[in-house]
C-alpha cells in the first residue's frame, strides 16, 4: 500500500474515535526513515490506547499490519509504525513537553 493511502486510513482511524489535534506532516525531504509522521493526542490514558488500538484495526482491515507497536501499557504515549507512516498518540502534557512537530520542522536555510 502507498504511503499517502496508508496515512489517509490512519487519520481517519485517529478522526472516527475523536482524537485531538490531529497533525500530519511529510517528512520525505527531511528522512529516509519514513514518509509521513501522524501525531494526535487522546484526553486519558484509555483514550490514547483506543486511539491507538482504532489504527490498527483499521489498518488491517487494508490488509496492513504495524511493524510495532510501543507504549501501550502506560498509555501516556503509544507509537505505531506502519514503516512509510509511523503515528504518535500522546496525552496533551506528554505532547507538549517532547513538542515533536518543533522537531521535525525543516529548519535549513535556503538556497
Amino acid at each position: 500500500m502507498q504511503a499517502e493511502a496508508l496515512k489517509e486510513i490512519v487519520v481517519a482511524a485517529l478522526e472516527d474515535m475523536k482524537a485531538v489535534n490531529i497533525v500530519t506532516l511529510d517528512v520525505r525531504e527531511l528522512t529516509d526513515v519514513m514518509d509521513y509522521l501522524v501525531i494526535a493526542s487522546g484526553t486519558s490514558n484509555r483514550h490514547v490506547k483506543s486511539l491507538a488500538d482504532n489504527v490498527c484495526m483499521d489498518a488491517k482491515k487494508e490488509g496492513v499490519r504495524p511493524l510495532g507497536v510501543e507504549g501501550e501499557n502506560p498509555g501516556e504515549w503509544v507509537l505505531v509504525d506502519f514503516g512509510d507512516v509511523v503515528a504518535h498518540v500522546m496525552l496533551p502534557a506528554t505532547r507538549d513537553f517532547y513538542d515533536l512537530e518543533r522537531l521535525w520542522v525543516d529548519t535549513r536555510p535556503e538556497s
